[in-house]
């Protein structure tokens, strides 16, 4: 049963199927699966199974793994990202919690990032995040699964 009636993330916990790709991941207390936002393909979502909105919320055995399933899951998007001749320069992970200007559900976007992706936005870090919502391209469903498999199969 959904923990918060109104939390998008958690419904997504409940029901992975709402993600193309499914849920990719649960290491220790923590679900991956692939991004809904306009982010590219082959970016993920990484965030505590509980509904947590506060970092400072995260409870012992939650803020010990959190380092661990970060440099994991980079890891693992890197792999995937690299065979299908995408290598990213770099990874980015940045927290998200709000919704509507609120605080939400805690969730960490695990961002493959290249130069043609920044050349592409004219811009890096938080400002390609949101120069990317602003254009708002969606994303193919068979290009995220196919991500989501990838990225899975490192995670074995």
């Amino acid at each position: 049963m959904r923990e918060v009636a109104d939390c998008f993330a958690c419904e997504l916990i409940e029901r992975p199927e709402g993600v193309a790709g499914g849920r990719i991941a649960t290491l220790g207390n923590w679900v991956v699966e692939h991004c809904i936002g306009p982010l590219g393909v082959g970016t993920v979502i990484v965030k505590p199974a509980r509904h947590v909105v506060h970092l400072a919320d995260l409870n012992a055995a939650e803020a010990t793994e959190l380092g661990a399933v970060l440099a994991r899951v980079a890891q693992a998007v890197t792999l995937a990202a690299s065979e299908v001749g995408n290598g990213p320069g770099q990874v980015y992970a940045t927290l998200w919690s709000h919704a509507d200007r609120k605080p939400g559900h805690i969730h960490f976007v695990v961002q493959p990032v290249s130069d043609a992706l920044m050349a592409e936005h004219d811009a890096h870090g938080p400002e390609l995040q949101v120069r990317m919502f602003r254009a708002g391209e969606q994303m193919e469903p068979a290009a995220m699964i196919a991500a989501a498999e990838r990225i899975r199969a490192h995670l074995r």
